[in-house]
């Protein structure tokens, strides 16, 4: 009875703690004053992938990682960075899997092409087994099998 009582005391705590442990919400976005540069920005957000969420783009993601990374963007594309300065920015920092399409280079030939030559060497597999399977040929029947066949088809036709 009195583990039950600490195990209740001890989750409760644990619940009562845990908005205190929360990771604090990301300052609201500033946007650029420039209407040019904010509509670049923008279409930015939506290629890099947020490094908390990995499914999500930064511009959707509410992770403040995501907030601080809009911010990083915002910040170079005022300082007159280019849109490929950028992204291998970000490349140098957080890797190739920080774009939502990493570029085709040696290092990421198997993300970009490993699927498909995993489905060409299933398919390949596939068709050698079919031919193997096509190509073996029946065994001749024994003398025994011809007598128990030529019985077989003899009472049929009787019949």
């Amino acid at each position: 009875m009195r583990r039950a009582a600490a195990l209740c005391a001890a989750l409760l705590l644990a619940s009562a703690a845990a908005p205190a442990l929360a990771e604090p919400p990301p300052a609201p976005d500033r946007p650029l004053t420039d209407p040019a540069q904010e509509a670049r920005a923008r279409a930015l957000f939506g290629d890099i992938r947020c490094v908390v969420c990995q499914h999500e783009s930064i511009a959707d993601s509410p992770a403040g990682i995501a907030a601080d990374l809009r911010g990083l963007v915002r910040e170079q594309i005022a300082a007159g960075k280019t849109d490929a300065q950028i992204k291998d920015d970000l490349i140098r920092r957080y890797g190739d899997y920080v774009l939502f399409q990493p570029p085709v280079r040696l290092g990421t030939w198997l993300l970009w092409f490993g699927p498909f030559a995993l489905a060409a060497g299933a398919g390949v597999v596939l068709v050698l087994r079919a031919r193997r399977r096509g190509t073996a040929e029946a065994a001749p029947l024994t003398a025994e099998e011809e007598r128990a066949l030529a019985e077989l088809t003899a009472d049929d036709e009787n019949a």
